[in-house]
């Protein structure tokens, strides 16, 4: 049980960075009923940044500054350590030597989770599912790669683990798989950059997001399972872009 408790807490913290993890974890949220993202803002002080935030994600990216930017590198050697359903996604956790440089930065990636439909759109577009590679620099700021999943063929490197995902939220397994997050990225890997937030409370800001263009394939079947284990859709609507900039 301590165990669990710790890699619960570990996740979590990893989702919402320098957040007061177990206060958020005890104010239940959603995305049907009485706590549909519209509604966040109002269940705590805490969530208050989702209503009044200026730079909320997801965004619909449409027109973009093209600054000729060079195609990320990402360096994902590392394996993944454990699969958990948290309660609103499946996420899986990585261990340590997967990063990407930005900026002069290093930015370790903690994990991968997924929403579908999709959060961002592009050009209006709605992909049926989306995957979130979340990162952390040795200051806890916080930068998302997003990864776009067009219907088509079985991905393969989805299989690996999409038949064992767990089932009910706090439900944990190992999950010892090699490079998966490599396997995961589109081969071109060219992007919209823009600074956005999380997309779950409490909607901090202050995210830098990269959005590949070129997306990925998956199954009908496979999308049908992931709304099938985290019982409908878990996607945020986009937000107002405001006065922000989106460049590629």
């Amino acid at each position: 049980m301590q165990k669990i408790t710790s890699i619960l807490l570990a996740s979590t913290m990893m989702l919402l960075a320098n957040t007061d993890a177990q206060k958020h974890k005890e104010i239940h949220w959603g995305y049907t009923g009485h706590t549909t993202p519209e509604k966040w803002a109002e269940l705590s002080e805490d969530f208050r940044e989702c209503s009044t935030g200026l730079n909320q994600s997801p965004i619909n990216i449409t027109h973009s500054l093209h600054a000729k930017l060079p195609p990320l590198a990402p360096s994902y050697e590392s394996d993944s350590n454990y699969i958990v359903d948290n309660g609103h996604t499946v996420q899986v956790n990585m261990a340590e030597g997967s990063y990407f440089e930005i900026d002069g930065i290093r930015f370790d990636l903690k994990q991968f989770h997924f929403h579908a439909p999709s959060e961002n759109h592009i050009e209006g577009k709605e992909f049926p599912l989306e995957g979130h590679f979340v990162h952390l620099d040795k200051d806890g700021n916080i930068a998302v790669i997003a990864v776009m999943f067009e219907e088509g063929e079985e991905n393969k490197a989805l299989a690996k683990f999409w038949n064992t995902m767990p089932t009910k939220a706090g439900d944990i397994k190992d999950l010892k798989l090699s490079k998966i997050a490599n396997e995961l990225l589109p081969k071109d890997k060219h992007y919209y950059r823009f600074n956005g937030s999380l997309t779950t409370p409490p909607c901090t800001e202050g995210v830098r997001w990269f959005v590949f263009k070129e997306s990925v394939t998956i199954s009908k079947a496979q999308v049908a399972k992931f709304h099938e284990v985290v019982h409908g859709d878990n996607n945020r609507p986009v937000q107002p872009l405001d006065a922000r900039i989106i460049v590629d």
